[in-house]
């Protein structure tokens, strides 16, 4: 089927739930994507237009017919082209009029939308429930200018190792965040469109939501491990780590990785009951999340904990140290 605003190939609508095949071709997309944002981030540093202060959302907003010209000036320019037009078919550029909203207001979203019936707001998004067929649409836009979305940043801790605290995140966190929200078995959600004022368009299959305050402590999505908390505080609900099976997104530096390359660690947070939604069959699937790449660079110094990632990455339930339990510590 189409999707009813950009034309292109969905497999969300409503409230129905895709397959498993679906899925996996969700999970392939936002794999791809990030993958195709690494590479074309590696080929604008070749032609030096890779901007310090703003990693990502310049980039993000390349147009296909961005350098056109210069193509035919050397090798690095036709990658650089190549690139470009890899990225913009993982993430078309879109105007918000293409979703039926007003664009000669101030503030379009915050108009009457005859296509879209608001549904919330939150920190990082607008979600709307689309007339035609009831999907959820989330338009996350950008804050400060360069920044969308939220991730985690860490630094040393007074009584922990590290504090985690959310702030401002980049392009790159937030197509991994519904990467992992997508990996964790949450609410299939699919990228849109990204449109010239840099807003993020997913859309995600609808569900009802949970009563506001609800205690999510024990309908947590699998594979979450919870971090002893000499190791790590976070300023969100149910810190955990999370190890994300290797696809494409082993591949996203740009290095060729090894056959057997290890699941990559994450932290991932903020899953209160704002952030679940019951479905159509009854389970509870995640919606939204903040999250960012374990900083093991940050703590590789730190025998206790090295050795312990090391340990849940074969047995999720290992305690902090090897030969005691963590209500122990």
């Amino acid at each position: 089927m189409q999707d009813p605003f950009t034309g292109k190939n969905t497999c969300i609508q409503g409230r129905v739930l895709p397959g498993a095949e679906a899925r996996a071709r969700l999970q392939d997309d936002h794999e791809r994507r990030l993958e195709a944002l690494a590479h074309l981030g590696a080929a604008a540093e070749k032609c030096d237009l890779r901007a310090h202060s703003d990693p990502d959302r310049d980039l993000v907003l390349l147009a296909e017919d961005e350098v056109a010209l210069l193509e035919s000036a050397g090798p690095d320019w036709a990658e650089l082209g190549a690139a470009i037009r890899a990225f913009r078919t993982l993430l078309p550029l879109h105007g918000l009029d293409d979703f039926g909203f007003h664009v000669d207001v101030e503030h379009p979203l915050e108009e009457p939308n005859a296509r879209l019936r608001y549904l919330h707001s939150g920190v990082e998004a607008s979600a709307f429930v689309a007339v035609v067929d009831a999907s959820v649409y989330k338009f996350f836009l950008p804050r400060e200018e360069n920044f969308v979305g939220s991730e985690f940043g860490f630094q040393r801790g007074d009584e922990t190792v590290l504090q985690a605290d959310a702030a401002l995140g980049s392009y790159r966190a937030l197509f991994e965040k519904l990467l992992l929200v997508q990996a964790l078995g949450g609410m299939a959600t699919e990228v849109v469109a990204v449109t010239p004022e840099g807003i993020v368009v997913a859309k995600q299959v609808l569900g009802e939501p949970l009563p506001q305050g609800e205690d999510m402590s024990r309908a947590l999505p699998a594979g979450l491990i919870e971090s002893p908390s000499r190791f790590l505080r976070a300023n969100r609900d149910h810190p955990r780590l999370f190890f994300l099976e290797p696809g494409r997104e082993a591949g996203l530096l740009g290095t060729v990785q090894p056959a057997a390359a290890e699941a990559r660690p994450f932290l991932v947070a903020d899953l209160h009951a704002r952030n679940f939604v019951r479905c159509i069959d009854g389970a509870l699937r995640v919606i939204d999340l903040v999250a960012a790449p374990w900083p093991e660079s940050d703590t590789r110094q730190d025998s206790l904990i090295t050795d312990w990632l090391a340990r849940v990455r074969e047995n999720p339930e290992a305690s902090a140290l090897g030969a005691a339990h963590d209500d122990e510590l």
